[in-house]
């Protein structure tokens, strides 16, 4: 039996496995852990308003502030990763994050909640979410769409992780010490209180789960070639070049990005995320609302939320591995038509059992509409460096979901009490629905504008680079631009 735990040899018994493997599950597991609390908020926000007096509105904007800036962050993570490499760029991203849990557990004011939370702790969550997905597709000239698909459902599995876990830290320093823990000096100290247990459930997973994502960065390598090894399935005459790092990068980067921009893809992959994913964030928002203002009782009510986030959990797994074989461009039409079809379901859903159809149904479009872009970004520029461009599509999908959660929320305070028709039985969220129906079906039209993804956009655009940081040597062609 063989067991080579080598990166560049890996072997476990007899049988050979790729590094690639490895680098999967090491993200997964920091997709996991970094983005915990952003899934979480349903179980955070009503205990910082009874811990600390601040209004809904108040710790809504934080959260809101949250996408906003981790957003904005992104195309800079992208930009980091692409020319300084994605563990470097990591590495920040996990002091970050350290550093932006510890300090929201000391709050005692909301601009500090604002700063810690809102803005710190975002930023990590912007490289976590960038400069590693991009990363992880330069592992793969094959099969791109399974370790895609592992890791976008790694992400849906966040609040069945996250939510009892920091119910269980919440309630276990809310109460007196017991047993052999309360003969522990000063112990006493950092139990009894509600607000004891929130700060700790801040400062406990930001501390050990910062020790966790260092150790998982140093398995993770920024491409093959640091290790000696091709992107699994490319021939073995293809030669190793490592082109992520260095001068090489840099210059890659920059020749790239100069070509991208211009082109009306770039900007409509913007765009459609950024429709997407205001029309989900509304749902995603105010639908455990929305029942319960239908006469749903509280419990079958949360229940929706976890039915959707079910269902989205396997569609994130399955749409980015039918993108890679069946083209992404389709998969993403399909996954955000169901994303708006069910949407008029919530027009007359007044039953426990229809919004528990709307969960499922709504949940296998949510699910599949974002995880196909990093596949279709490969399609369409190849080995070309993504992360600044998948950046900047990471910058809509964050305005949109702050922007479509704001939009829901003044469209349900604006109609508070207006008259609908007899067989409307979504009450005072009608327009709300109307909105998410409306800016999801934008995305819907985008997506039909898109390129065909059988082609490369841009086939040619390392002609621009010197011969030595071209993914493969090959002579100059008169003409490429216009090829």
């Amino acid at each position: 039996m063989n067991f080579n735990l080598r990166p560049s040899q890996l072997a476990f018994g007899n049988r050979q496995v790729h590094y690639a493997w490895v680098i999967v599950a090491a993200a997964a597991l920091m997709r996991l852990g970094s983005s915990s609390f952003r899934t979480s908020s349903s179980i955070l926000i009503p205990r910082l308003v009874e811990t600390f007096g601040w209004s809904y509105g108040m710790v809504g904007l934080a959260f809101s502030l949250q996408w906003v800036v981790s957003g904005m962050f992104g195309t800079p993570a992208g930009w980091l990763g692409d020319r300084y490499g994605v563990r470097f760029t990591m590495v920040v991203g996990a002091f970050l994050f350290v550093i932006g849990m510890v300090l929201t557990a000391t709050v005692n004011s909301l601009w500090e909640f604002y700063l810690y939370f809102g803005i710190i702790l975002s930023a990590a969550m912007g490289i976590f979410q960038v400069p590693l997905t991009a990363g992880v597709t330069q592992w793969f000239h094959r099969r791109l769409g399974v370790g895609m698909g592992l890791l976008q459902a790694s992400q849906g599995l966040g609040p069945l992780v996250a939510v009892p876990l920091i119910l269980l830290i919440i309630a276990g320093f809310s109460g007196a010490p017991a047993g052999w823990v309360a003969w522990i000096p000063g112990v006493e100290t950092l139990f009894g209180d509600e607000e004891k247990g929130l700060r700790a459930a801040f400062w406990i997973p930001g501390i050990i789960g910062g020790l966790v994502l260092l150790a998982l960065i140093r398995l993770f390598y920024d491409e093959p070639a640091s290790i000696g090894l091709r992107p699994l399935g490319m021939s073995a005459e293809e030669p190793v070049r490592q082109l992520q790092s260095g001068e090489a990068a840099k210059a890659r980067s920059k020749v790239f990005l100069k070509q991208v921009v211009p082109t009306t893809a770039f900007w409509n992959l913007i765009g459609i995320h950024y429709w997407g994913c205001a029309g989900h964030a509304i749902v995603m928002v105010f639908i455990v609302a929305m029942a319960e203002e239908a006469g749903v009782s509280k419990g079958l009510a949360a229940g929706t939320f976890i039915a959707l986030t079910v269902t989205s959990t396997l569609t994130r797994f399955a749409v980015p591995i039918l993108a890679d074989h069946l083209g992404s461009k389709g998969v993403m039409g399909v996954c955000f038509f169901l994303q708006v079809a069910p949407v008029g379901l919530l027009f007359f859903a007044d039953t426990a059992w229809m919004f528990y159809v709307f969960a499922i149904l709504f949940g296998i479009g949510f699910g599949g509409e974002m995880t196909a872009f990093p596949i279709i970004n490969r399609q369409y520029y190849g080995n070309a460096p993504i992360g600044t461009p998948y950046g900047f599509q990471m910058m809509g999908a964050g305005f949109g979901m702050a922007s479509g959660a704001a939009i829901g929320g003044l469209l349900r305070d604006l109609t508070e009490g207006f008259s609908y028709p007899a067989i409307i039985a979504s009450g005072d969220f009608t327009a709300t629905i109307a909105a998410s129906l409306a800016l999801s079906g934008l995305g819907v039209v985008s997506i039909v504008l898109l390129p065909n993804t059988g082609h490369h956009q841009l086939p040619h655009w390392e002609d621009a680079l010197p011969e030595e940081y071209r993914s493969s040597p090959q002579p100059n062609r008169a003409g490429a631009a216009g090829d």
